[in-house]
């Protein structure tokens, strides 16, 4: 009889608080959707902005890259606004118009200049987003791009992008 309480106590299945993904349960679904929703008013992804202006028409946003010209001259997205952060106070007015949002991007990931340039414009009263991988994720999705020497496109990387299909099904 004890050997057998011990068996049953050993095979029981692990609580879930038991492994490092539910050590902190998951929030409500009230509160994710919530948590989400927010997130989407702030992000945008690569392939979105990229289909929105690839679409016939006003996207409804300008794209404003946020950094050096060192940097814009290396590559850009064709169509965008060249603003670097340290220049937003002085120069927005000038280059965006209020009414219009505006989509922020940097270098990558790595790199926290979108959103510090997100907060430089949202502190002007303009509606803004980040743009999620930024220049990086633009250029390792396989999508167009300008730089000093004229346009260019490289190949789509299949760890960010499908290759052999133009939506990644998100």
């Amino acid at each position: 009889m004890v050997m057998s309480s011990l068996t049953t106590a050993s095979a029981a299945p692990a609580t879930p608080a038991a492994n490092s993904v539910l050590r902190v349960p998951p929030a409500s679904p009230a509160e994710a959707a919530a948590h989400f929703g927010a997130s989407l008013a702030f992000h945008a992804d690569v392939s979105d902005v990229a289909a929105a202006l690839a679409a016939d028409g006003d996207p409804g946003f300008v794209v404003v890259d946020s950094r050096s010209t060192a940097s814009w001259d290396q590559g850009h997205i064709p169509g965008a606004v060249h603003l670097p952060t340290a220049l937003i106070p002085e120069q927005a007015a000038r280059l965006l118009d209020p009414a219009v949002p505006v989509v922020t991007y940097c270098w990558g990931p790595g790199c926290n200049g979108a959103t510090r340039a997100a907060l430089a414009l949202a502190q002007l009263g303009y509606p803004v987003k980040e743009m999620l991988g930024g220049f990086e994720y633009w250029a390792r999705e396989g999508l167009a791009f300008e730089s000093w020497e004229g346009g260019e496109r490289r190949a789509a990387d299949p760890l960010t992008a499908p290759v052999d299909d133009a939506d990644c099904g998100c």
